[in-house]
């Protein structure tokens, strides 16, 4: 029986080539097959099934419950193999490969069947910056060609080193292992051109799979729409893949692209659109009732892959609700400053100030490129990993300026291989490599560390071979890593900024201001794998821009929890809502990507308000120095009992009515970079939960350290505690008066008013304690911080806090509502006034060129 069951199973996947699953059912009755085997087959698929809709990563939230017909690959297939071996070949692990087989059979799991008499599905992918999402979507097309799809169209970006790179990409992958299946109507060197006769590559005589990989321009997608059209009576019956690289670049909000690609969709019966992107802002915020590239259908969170360098690794990120503080890296100790005043010389300040433009080769830059020239010695040294290495030098869009860096490069490219033999020199040279070496420790990253007198033979090689590219879109130059090692420094734009990789990057030189989180996320070439180099990358940019990217960290983190909470709770992507945390000088994303987006209700309910910016003037910690005295005042004269923690350096006044508080938040001065942390936003919030019968009383905690005695802080004379020490982040070239200490409160201290010992409670069980002992009190705590503050010796990121009088931070522990929550809305805009940015130039796109 089980033999018989077997042998029927691989008929009912015979029929699944050319039928859905519930129709193969059928076809299998019809033939007389036995009901009860029947019913056995259709389970063991509903099975198999399910394996996949059950995958616990990737995450998806999908429309509808829709069927999942998919169920992994078979012994048959032919492009997946193919795709499979080529990374075992390449060095993927086991456990690499077998969790790409998994995400990529949950996309196509996603789709139609094949054999589906008409469909029009819209999903996207949510991947990482440089995580592989090029190999997930290779691998989507190739289990899709072995189902059955056969045209696969691949919108590549918008310019032409993009296209290139992705073509010669999936030729290796899907043409070459499996030449006699595959047709192409693009190549290396040529975007799409209109063939004679369309209905060739279409008719049932070409049983090929058709690809075709096409710039986002409206001259060539118009071709290909025209072209599609010609062949519309044979593609009734072709079932087509359109994958979307970089979805949120130029395919939302643009009055070309976006109803040209909604146009080849439209002559394609059966046809699935999926965007990849790194950085979906604008893609969740297009409005899902619109006819328009909503995803719709699915939206998937691909798992960040084990190895990847992402933005919270290099830059740090602030601590969500719910996460304990001192879980939370610094991040990396591989940003370097670029001092505000070197900007000018390697980035006009104006466009009037283009044309003539000559950089000048800063103390910063010089130092950049001759670590970038003693990695690239060091990584011969090691001879493992990547055989390319490159080094990033991003200042402007402007293409004028690109060039104007090929004769400053060069003549110190001359200067150092010259002076390599001088002793001077060599000496300047081991002081730079033993100062990053031991800042950056290679055993932290599974390395070996490579000495200086190591890598001394190698440089004279590295020097002469390093080439000096102008890569954008007016140059003939171009980054080409297919024809042997590369050793180069790449200077560019937009070119480099979206998608293409930049194999063996190691250094980066950075200072192009932009004002929106998705156009600044994408230009992190930097984020990827560094496999035998994971100790040796460095990024060379403004203090500015470091802090900006560790907002951008925490944005992206949130927003992912975000997905993956509606992963569980949303029905569908109709009812799908991430919220975005603003930015006072940055856009979420560009202006005409936002027409669908509503300001969002926000609650403080259940979270934890912490200030970890401040000025550092002595005014404005004054002004918060009297008011949190005042505060302290008014908690004495109301409230029903003091808790003295004296050997802790603690107070707890209890029972404080919630006026006290609201006045304390209309005197404190939050500094403006935190749009978190809004005094009249958290004010209007808690009156609306004590109208609700809510948060009319509060405690007030002051935590200090014991024992002080030359370092206390008076609040009262009856209230004294010591001083506690919060360094600053290392930002050597911010403003003189601002300081981010990152983090102000500890896990202990949201328990600092409940009864019993809560000393090894975990975030979400202090949580679930204020709940049961205080479901109705909030919690504010100041911090007496130190002026002083210096750092522990083990925090290398860290500096003296030097501010001009003592700091008084403040945290806020909001009790979890229990029958429903109050709202208050905030929209922060962009003050883009006093930032000095470039935009992107999206002109490429819409001129009637290829």
């Amino acid at each position: 029986m089980t033999d018989e069951i077997d042998a029927m199973y691989d008929t009912f996947k015979a029929l699944l080539d050319s039928f859905p699953p519930a129709e193969a059912v059928k076809r299998l009755e019809q033939f007389g097959v036995d009901r009860e085997i029947v019913e056995q087959i259709r389970e063991r698929h509903e099975r198999q099934a399910l394996r996949i809709k059950e995958l616990e990563e990737p995450r998806a939230v999908v429309r509808d419950n829709r069927v999942t017909w998919y169920t992994g690959p078979q012994t048959k297939d032919k492009c997946w193999p193919a795709v499979g071996e080529i990374l075992r070949k390449d060095g993927w692990s086991i456990p690499a490969i077998s969790s790409l087989d998994d995400s990529s059979s949950r996309v196509l799991s996603l789709l139609n069947h094949p054999k589906e008499k008409s469909f029009s599905t819209r999903g996207l992918v949510v991947g990482h910056v440089q995580s592989g999402k090029t190999t997930n979507f290779t691998s989507v097309m190739a289990k899709s060609a072995d189902r059955g799809y056969k045209l696969f169209i691949v919108l590549a970006g918008i310019h032409n080193g993009l296209r290139r790179q992705t073509q010669a990409r999936l030729v290796q992958q899907l043409v070459e292992p499996n030449p006699a299946l595959w047709s192409q109507l693009t190549g290396l060197d040529h975007d799409f051109t209109p063939t004679e006769n369309p209905a060739s590559y279409f008719g049932k005589s070409n049983k090929t799979h058709v690809l075709c990989v096409v710039k986002k321009n409206a001259t060539v997608l118009r071709k290909l729409a025209k072209w599609l059209d010609k062949a519309s009576d044979y593609l009734a019956d072709c079932p087509a893949l359109i994958i979307d690289d970089e979805a949120d670049q130029a395919t939302v909000e643009t009055k070309s692209i976006n109803p040209l690609i909604l146009s080849i969709m439209g002559s394609l019966p059966r046809s699935a659109y999926v965007g990849y992107t790194a950085s979906p802002f604008a893609n969740l915020l297009i409005d899902p009732s619109a006819e328009n590239l909503y995803p719709k259908d699915f939206v998937v969170n691909l798992a960040k892959p084990e190895g990847h360098f992402g933005t919270e690794v290099l830059f740090g990120r602030y601590a969500l609700d719910g996460e304990d503080p001192e879980d939370v890296d610094d991040g990396s100790d591989m940003i370097r400053s670029v001092p505000d005043s070197d900007v000018a010389s390697v980035r006009p300040s104006t466009r009037a100030e283009v044309d003539g433009f000559e950089p000048v080769i800063t103390d910063t830059l010089r130092r950049a490129v001759q670590y970038f020239w003693m990695v690239a010695a060091a990584r011969q040294v090691r001879r493992v990993g990547n055989s390319h290495n490159t080094m990033l030098i991003h200042t402007s869009v402007n293409t004028t300026v690109h060039n104007s860096f090929r004769e400053p490069l060069e003549r110190l490219r001359s200067r150092t291989a010259q002076s390599l033999s001088d002793r001077d020199f060599q000496q300047d040279l081991r002081e730079l490599w033993d100062a990053e070496t031991a800042r950056v420790v290679a055993e932290d990253f599974g390395e070996t560390k490579v000495t200086f007198d190591q890598l001394a033979s190698e440089l004279a090689g590295v020097v002469d071979r390093c080439r000096i590219i102008m890569d954008n879109s007016s140059s003939e130059d171009r980054l080409d890593y297919e024809n042997g090692p590369v050793t180069a420094i790449a200077v560019g734009g937009n070119t480099l900024s979206r998608g293409l990789t930049l194999e063996g990057l190691s250094v980066s030189y950075f200072v192009r201001a932009v004002s929106a989180y998705d156009t600044l996320l994408q230009m992190g070439r930097w984020f990827g794998f560094r496999n035998g180099y994971a100790d040796l990358p460095r990024i060379w940019m403004t203090d500015e821009l470091a802090e900006w990217f560790r907002h951008l960290a925490t944005v992206e983190t949130e927003m992912r929890r975000d997905i993956d909470v509606y992963m569980t709770e949303a029905e569908s992507p109709l009812t799908f809502a991430v919220r975005l945390r603003t930015h006072p000088a940055l856009r979420v994303t560009a202006a005409a990507k936002m027409r669908a987006a509503v300001t969002a209700a926000s609650s403080y309910g259940g979270k934890r308000v912490q200030t970890h910016f401040f000025h550092t003037d002595a005014a404005w910690l004054q002004r918060n120095i009297d008011a949190s005295r005042r505060l302290v005042t008014s908690s004495l004269a109301t409230t029903r009992q003091v808790d003295e923690q004296l050997h802790l350096g603690r107070y707890v006044f209890r029972d404080v009515p919630h006026d006290v508080v609201t006045e304390f938040l209309s005197n404190y001065r939050f500094h403006e970079r935190s749009p978190e942390n809004d005094g009249k936003l958290i004010t209007e919030y808690i009156k609306k939960r004590v109208a609700a019968g809510s948060l009319r009383r509060w405690n007030v905690a002051i935590v200090g350290t014991p024992g002080k005695q030359d370092g206390n802080f008076a609040f009262t004379p009856q209230v004294t505690v010591g001083r506690v020490n919060r360094a600053r982040l290392v930002l050597s070239n911010s403003a003189p008066d601002f300081a981010d200490i990152k983090t102000l409160m500890s896990r202990r201290d949201a328990a600092v008013d409940l009864a019993g010992d809560t000393a090894k409670l975990t975030e979400q069980e202090i949580m679930a304690e204020r709940r049961k002992q205080l479901p109705d009190t909030g919690l504010l705590v100041l911090y007496p911080i130190d002026k002083v503050s210096e750092p522990s010796p083990t925090k290398k990121l860290r500096a003296p806090l030097d501010a001009e009088e003592h700091v008084i931070g403040v945290g806020m522990v909001f009790p979890t509502p229990r029958n429903g929550d109050s709202e208050v809305e905030g929209y922060i805009s962009a003050d883009l006034s006093n930032v000095s940015i470039e935009e992107e130039d999206y002109s490429a796109f819409d001129e009637e060129r290829a």
